[in-house]
């Protein structure tokens, strides 16, 4: 196969995929199989379909190239998931590629970078490093509500005002938050997000002083105080490390803060608590134990 149809069936995958996987994994797909088609030409070997050894060289290719273990496992799933999408042989089950992936982890290792999680008392010094303007004021009601909601970076900028829903219980109201979809919810079957009193006010606040009636929940705040029409996830991690670094916490902490930390922390503090491996992973709506082990390892 050419290398100018290998382009063009990749974009046509793309398209036929849209709307079927998140939206980071098709980015994921595409940008991975780009940078494979360009080996491929820059080698003058087929991309579409691609053969054994040739991705087995490529491998090696990115193992000299300052990726990570994790970087080139995304990067092969990419290829192995373009060439089944198109019902073609998946040249990553070949035992050459497995070779090479075994000799890459032993030299790169498995490892990867684990966020540092903001358990409660580190939630409180970030709080405490708010300002007192409006955007202190939007950074209170999301980090209590990512902390309560133990909400991935997507799971916070999709939440809309309209699922906020509050019941008259008889001695207190209950706020709940509808969570209309999450990457182990991708039929949008959707559940409900209970909140503290404490995360419930700081939410009220946020949105009376913000004067929001509709549409998406938290917003981007620019220099001049004007409030955007979204917030992007990137920016969720961005607003915990200048918090962090606000509160003066240690350098090492800041530079392993990331949009899971929050999940981190607050999965750590169940732990602590003797929550169940259950309980834990059905509040943070995990799919895979050996993911919340990772995030457990650094509890004690």
């Amino acid at each position: 196969m050419c290398k100018h149809t290998a382009k063009e069936l990749l974009n046509r995958t793309i398209i036929k995929i849209e709307g079927a996987y998140a939206p980071s994994t098709i980015r994921a797909y595409r940008a991975n199989f780009e940078r494979f088609i360009q080996f491929c030409e820059k080698h003058s070997i087929d991309a579409l379909p691609a053969n054994p050894l040739d991705v087995a060289l490529y491998i090696a290719h990115l193992t000299k190239s300052g990726l990570k273990s994790s970087g080139i496992r995304i990067a092969v799933a990419s290829i192995s998931s373009i060439h089944k999408l198109n019902h073609l042989s998946d040249p990553t089950k070949h035992p050459d590629v497995k070779i090479e992936l075994r000799r890459m982890h032993r030299t790169l290792g498995r490892s990867s970078k684990q966020a540092f999680g903001i358990t409660a008392p580190i939630l409180d010094k970030l709080l405490s490093a708010t300002s007192n303007n409006l955007r202190g004021v939007r950074d209170q009601a999301l980090l209590l509500l990512a902390y309560d909601s133990m909400c991935r970076r997507s799971e916070l900028v999709s939440l809309r005002i309209i699922d906020i829903h509050i019941d008259e219980l008889e001695n207190y109201k209950q706020t709940k938050l509808r969570l209309r979809k999450s990457k182990t919810d991708q039929e949008l079957q959707g559940r409900w997000i209970f909140l503290t009193e404490r995360s419930a006010a700081a939410l009220s606040l946020w949105l009376n002083q913000a004067k929001l009636k509709d549409d998406f929940l938290f917003r981007g705040i620019n220099n001049a105080i004007d409030i955007t029409q979204e917030l992007k996830s990137s920016q969720i991690n961005r607003i915990y490390k200048r918090l962090a670094k606000d509160a003066k916490l240690p350098k090492h902490i800041i530079d392993h803060i990331s949009g899971h930390s929050m999940r981190v922390g607050a999965a750590q503090d169940l732990l602590k608590s003797g929550a169940s491996m259950t309980m834990i992973m059905n509040n943070g709506r995990w799919s895979k134990i050996d993911t919340v082990m990772r995030y457990l390892e650094q509890a004690n």
